[in-house]
């Protein structure tokens, strides 16, 4: 019995290969290993520093007068801390996902249009998954 596939299905398609010569590839590997231990880093030191303000912080800390403002200025610093943190780690699984796509040889595509992503898009944000129209939304539904 044989296989039927829908209209908008490609039987057996193979995702689009990335156009890139190899030197760039391998350059682009090289930006994303870097970038991705700069995040890592600045990611521990951001929960470090968070970790660190809350062992400071003594029960009954917060004074809410008009010298100190309202609230408590050492929550507010570790949020701060722990939301660059989150976006530090947010930034390091876009890059892992880059790391992938140059090892399946889908990197620089875009993951709507499946063109390929201009090289100077690449080159300033080398973890990109989509053409600028896309992530602008401009040709989104």
């Amino acid at each position: 019995m044989a296989k039927t596939t829908k209209k908008s299905e490609k039987p057996n398609a193979a995702p689009a290969q990335s156009p890139f010569a190899a030197e760039f590839l391998a350059q682009q590997r090289g930006v994303l290993v870097t970038e991705r231990a700069r995040y890592l880093k600045s990611a521990d030191a951001l929960k470090a520093e968070a970790d660190s303000l809350m062992n400071e912080r003594e029960p009954g800390d917060v004074q809410f007068d008009e010298e100190s403002g309202e609230g408590d200025s050492l929550a507010v610093e570790r949020d701060r801390d722990l939301a660059l943190s989150a976006q530090a780690r947010a930034a390091v699984d876009l890059i892992d996902s880059a790391l992938i796509r140059l090892d399946v040889g889908t990197y620089g595509i875009c993951i709507h249009s499946g063109q390929p992503i201009p090289v100077e898009r690449l080159e300033a944000i080398p973890w990109a998954l989509e053409r600028v129209e896309f992530k602008t939304g401009s040709f989104r539904n």
